[in-house]
């Protein structure tokens, strides 16, 4: 309640409606402070960056992207799970010689006028993924933990056999 965070459950609509709902109040309140949104809605190993949930870019407002790409040199911030344990993975970070990122602030973007939210997240995406020299993925990080969808499957079929 202190540090105004929005937590929801992205499975239950009613909670995503809310969540949209507040975001608009908060973006109207000039007074109020941005908001900070991941619109992955979770991580990956530092090489590429992936769908955008498109609810963050429905509720209009300036969005103000910023680039973060994390330099393994001296420690690895990111948390295999199907390697390591919690324990270990939280051994690893405090032992390690120090976390270190690069953060680039970009350019505020704003919904162009005929820019449905989908293309406004893609648009904003590769902006983030050009300065950071990331790759830019057309799924999200749901695969991570669910069984790929057969349609997606058939699409890249499709799309593979056209190259052939």
């Amino acid at each position: 309640q202190t540090s105004q965070h929005v937590l929801f459950e992205r499975s239950e609509m009613e909670d995503r409606h809310l969540v949209r709902k507040k975001i608009r109040e908060h973006i109207a309140d000039k007074a109020k402070l941005p908001i900070l949104i991941f619109p992955e809605g979770t991580c990956i190993n530092n090489t590429a960056v992936m769908m955008f949930k498109k609810g963050s870019f429905e509720v209009g407002g300036t969005i103000h992207p910023v680039a973060i790409k994390y330099d393994p040199r001296f420690g690895d911030a990111f948390w295999n799970s199907t390697k390591y344990s919690v324990m270990t993975y939280g051994f690893n970070v405090l032992t390690s010689w120090a976390i270190v990122c690069n953060v680039w602030y970009l350019p505020p973007m704003v919904k162009e006028e005929e820019e449905d939210a989908v293309h406004f997240a893609n648009r904003v995406k590769a902006v983030i993924a050009a300065r950071g020299g990331l790759s830019v993925l057309p799924w999200d990080g749901g695969l991570k933990r669910k069984k790929v969808k057969e349609s997606f499957k058939e699409e890249q079929q499709k799309k593979y056999c056209q190259i052939v």
